[in-house]
């Protein structure tokens, strides 16, 4: 796959950066440089490869989800500066 100068000002454009036409040609060519680095990947059998967290076997760290701040309202609502029946009270943002 290759990108032209259209897709690139395109790309700026969906990004919100600013390019100068100078800057586009040089992004042309990074961006088929790494399109071109994408497609090498792709070429690679994965196939049976288990996803890896780090490069060095190792477990992740994996803790019980449990809920600890719940079923108190009434201590969770007193750091609300405004409440009512059992709910934060915020300001009205859409007409």
């Amino acid at each position: 796959m290759s990108v032209d100068q259209t897709t690139v000002r395109r790309i700026a454009r969906l990004a919100r950066i600013a390019v100068t036409e100078a800057e586009v040609p040089h992004l042309q060519g990074e961006l088929n440089a790494i399109l071109g680095f994408v497609e090498q990947l792709n070429e690679v059998d994965v196939a049976g490869v288990e996803p890896m967290t780090s490069v060095t076997p190792m477990l992740m760290k994996k803790r019980q989800d449990v809920v600890t701040d719940g079923d108190d309202a009434e201590r969770i609502l007193k750091n609300a500066p405004a409440s009512e029946a059992g709910y934060f009270v915020v300001p009205k943002v859409v007409e």
